[in-house]
């Protein structure tokens, strides 16, 4: 598999995309988190579903702006993503409108596929550093109740 074949199968359904980076090595995973456009493709569609996985139901009547901070460009850069959630509906903004977001969650693109994959327990993460929460920890640990979140 090359990084070329992630950016592929990240646009295939979430479950599928899940199993195809549990399977990728450690190498593959991180060259296609390094930058350009695979990168971009992944976290696209990683967080173009956000909105279509939301769990209203689950969210009863929270309100809240989550920033995911993707960390690890080959640039030294960060990618930022916005989900509003907000009268039962969740949307993902283009680019973050809100500076003061109910929490901010930041892992390196990486460790975002390793979790996606199932390699990682974002328990473990966070207990290692590896993801970092600011804001509303609560609201952070519940994000996996709250989003229908593929299993690999």
């Amino acid at each position: 598999m090359s990084e070329t074949d992630l950016a592929e199968w990240a646009k295939r359904e979430p479950n599928e995309f899940a199993k195809a980076v549990k399977a990728a090595s450690k190498d593959e995973i991180a060259e296609a988190m390094r930058g350009g456009e695979s990168r971009q493709t992944i976290l696209s569609e990683v967080f173009g579903r956000y909105p279509g996985q939301f769990r209203p139901d689950r969210a009863g009547s929270l309100n809240a702006v989550i920033h995911w901070n993707i960390t690890g460009r080959e640039d030294g850069g960060t990618d930022t993503f916005e989900l509003v959630i907000a009268n039962g509906t969740c949307t993902l903004s283009p680019s973050p409108e809100h500076t003061d977001p109910k929490v901010a969650i930041t892992v390196s693109g990486a460790d975002l596929l390793n979790l996606i994959g199932g390699r990682s327990n974002p328990m473990m993460m966070f207990m290692t550093g590896k993801l970092k929460a600011k804001g509303d920890l609560g609201l952070a640990a519940n994000l996996d109740k709250i989003f229908e979140l593929p299993r690999a």
